[in-house]
């Protein structure tokens, strides 16, 4: 029993899907039946249901447009398309720019990986919410300089790591190794630089953006207590010790009261500034405003000018020690002495404003991001996509040999790729399209620069990279058509789009505006369509002075003319009255449409919300009567343009005639 049921359960799902295959056939087979014949050509029933469905998803606020009558703006749309393309229009030059503009903006996209974009703008949200400490021990050699030079440096950096992790001290190694100048203690030399002690590698706080990427991003990615791998810069090989990780100060402002204590300072003198600090803080502690205190003890002059206030600052714009205290204090609230390798402060915090959301930094943090170099990881990650997708290949042989044949003139800029013309041999591929030796000897011509202290083959491996990264960003450029079909139906409708304006300007609205004699001949036919109602001949007077409402009262009931009330209202120096005369209509005008229009009379309205007092004088009521062309121009211009269009389009359908396939209509109607 439990086999037949099921079996009879199998049979249904059978039926099921069949029934949904057989449907889905059916609608693919739709798809491909021939809606509409324009012309000569044949309009598929999916072509129309694309353009259809996209433009009614666009407009689904105003409500969709129903399928018949959006038919028949198709049609209207296709006919026009047709007389530009026969025109020639698609070849004229000034066509041909503005559509490849439009498509170097829609292409954009396609060379963008999402993903990468994301990741780094999360990663540098994460960043911002953190700031970091760190030392360093840094190595330099030039980000273009020879394999071999880079290398030297690689193995001095690894092994200084190997003697810090041995139990070396890292600010000991940073003294004795390091090629950044500022870890070390800097002598006086009179009349050129004053003493300075060393920093021993420590940079104190910084945060996302204050560093380069790779040693940000290495920075953030070690333990506090650890030392890096070695780091790769621009500016050589680093090690990195993270001494602290905390939550971001964000930006701050303080005030301080400061006390000097400059480099070489006496024993005796020091302990004399630790006790004028500390005197200055039980006085404050005492009752003394800090204001006050700023003003007669503060040896910062500059800021004494201000209550003692620096600008405002981030973690990586002050020394360490004053990131720890303006964090550790309330609004208002007031440090006890804080040492720095300047002197002594006391800090008032006036404000801090700390990371906000996700969604509050980000617009800020994509404007940087556009302006940092890890915004290359999302055109490299594409880049290498097209590589692996496309199947690349370099011949090593071809390039080994055009280099060796490419003399010092690449670095001094005198490179010409006529001196190699014979070098013709396939030096890369990607897809089916070769370049040869040649090709990147006249792109190396093109894009030399000079670069006296570079290596040559180091050079040429840039431009070669440079070389290949383009002609891969242009061999899928020139196959997105290919690759993204929506793209190429996108690229359709700009390049319809354009002709369709052009064209249209020229037929309909350029003409209706230049067509002078066609548009008074247009009007004098239509006289009867642009009517005036019935108006009035009126004047508004409005006052917003009570006391000047009686004086406007008996100019008014003296004068008939609008020009003589306004002169004895000027004469008075009355400023609280504007004057409105004007032929309204029902509609035109609120005032106007309360009161009864006759002849003759006067009417005064008075605001019951405001100082507003309204007197209208209505001197004629006019008939309705038919209306000059200077008075109604953008109607009949607008009616015109339509007349015009509606004339071309007749014309177009006798020169391209329109077949509807009825009953396929029907079978698209029933799918709605």
């Amino acid at each position: 029993m439990d086999k037949i049921q099921n079996l009879f359960k199998l049979i249904i799902v059978l039926t099921f899907i069949i029934g949904l295959s057989g449907i889905a056939n059916a609608q693919k087979s739709l798809d491909k039946q021939v809606l509409v014949n324009i012309g000569e050509e044949e309009v598929k029933v999916d072509e129309f249901m694309r353009v259809y469905n996209k433009n009614n998803t666009q407009t689904s606020m105003q409500g969709a447009t129903p399928l018949e009558e959006y038919l028949d703006l198709f049609i209207n749309f296709k006919l026009k398309v047709m007389e530009a393309e026969e025109l020639k229009m698609d070849t004229i030059g000034s066509f041909n720019k503005e559509l490849a503009q439009y498509r170097k903006q829609l292409a954009k996209p396609y060379f963008i990986d999402e993903s990468v974009n994301e990741a780094i703008l999360e990663e540098a949200y994460q960043h911002k919410l953190k700031d970091i400490r760190a030392s360093h021990i840094l190595i330099m050699v030039d980000e273009n300089a020879r394999p071999q030079d880079t290398l030297a440096a690689y193995n001095k950096i690894v092994e200084i790591r190997e003697d810090v992790v041995q139990g070396m001290d890292f600010s000991e190694a940073a003294v004795a190794y390091s090629e950044d100048p500022s870890a070390q203690d800097r002598e006086a030399i009179p009349g050129q630089q004053r003493a300075m002690k060393g920093n021993k590698g420590d940079l104190g706080y910084f945060t996302v953006f204050n560093m380069v990427y790779p040693f940000e991003e290495a920075a953030y990615n070690t333990a506090v207590g650890e030392v890096s791998q070695p780091v790769r810069t621009r500016f050589g090989y680093h090690l990195i010790k993270v001494t602290d990780n905390k939550d971001a100060l964000g930006v701050a402002q303080v005030a301080h009261i400061f006390v000097a204590v400059p480099p070489n300072t006496s024993t005796e003198d020091s302990i004399s500034k630790i006790e004028k600090i500390n005197n200055i803080y039980a006085k404050v502690q005492a009752g003394m405003s800090f204001e006050n205190a700023v003003n007669e003890y503060s040896e910062d002059k500059g800021s004494a000018k201000n209550g003692g206030k620096l600008s405002k600052f981030t973690c990586n714009r002050v020394v360490p020690e004053f990131v720890l205290a303006a964090e550790a204090l309330e609004i208002d609230e007031v440090s006890a002495p804080v040492t720095t390798r300047y002197g002594y402060h006391i800090l008032k915090l006036i404000s801090r404003d700390t990371p906000g959301t996700f969604e509050e930094e980000s617009p800020a943090l994509k404007e940087k991001l556009a302006k940092d170099a890890r915004s290359r990881k999302s055109e490299t990650a594409v880049i290498q996509q097209i590589k692996t997708e496309n199947n690349l290949k370099i011949y090593d042989k071809a390039k080994v040999a055009l280099f060796s044949s490419i003399d010092t003139a690449i670095i001094n800029k005198t490179f010409l790729a006529d001196s190699v013309k014979g070098f013709i041999k396939p030096i890369m591929k990607i897809g089916n399209e070769k370049y040869t030796q040649y090709d990147f000897a006249v792109y190396a011509e093109k894009n030399q620069r000079k670069q006296p202290n570079m290596d040559k083959d180091v050079y040429l491996e840039q431009l070669f990279g440079k070389f290949v990264d383009e002609n891969c960003l242009a061999f899928e450029d020139k196959h997105l058509e290919e690759k993204y079909p929506e793209f190429a139906a996108l690229m359709q409708e700009y390049h319809d789009g354009i002709l369709l304006f052009n064209l249209t300007d020229e037929k309909v609205w350029s003409k209706a505006v230049k067509d002078t004699v066609g548009l008074d001949k247009f009007f004098n036919e239509h006289r009867d369509d642009y009517m005036w109602a019935e108006r009035v001949d009126a004047t508004l007077f409005k006052v917003k002075k009570k006391e000047d409402a009686n004086t406007l009262r008996m100019l008014i009931s003296e004068h008939l003319e609008d020009g003589d009330i306004a002169k004895a209202l000027d004469a008075d120096s009355i400023t609280s009255v504007t004057i409105l005369p004007g032929k309204y209509e029902r509609g035109d005008n609120k005032y106007l449409d309360e009161v009864k229009w006759k002849s003759g009379t006067t009417t005064e309205i008075i605001s019951d919300v405001e100082e507003l007092t309204t007197i209208i004088r209505i001197k004629e009521v006019l008939p309705p009567q038919p209306k000059e062309l200077n008075e109604t121009r953008g109607l009949v211009t607008a009616d015109y343009q339509t007349y015009l269009e509606q004339e071309w389009i007749r014309q177009l359908k006798l020169k391209y005639p329109v077949v509807v396939d009825k009953d396929v209509l029907k079978l698209v109607l029933a799918t709605q």
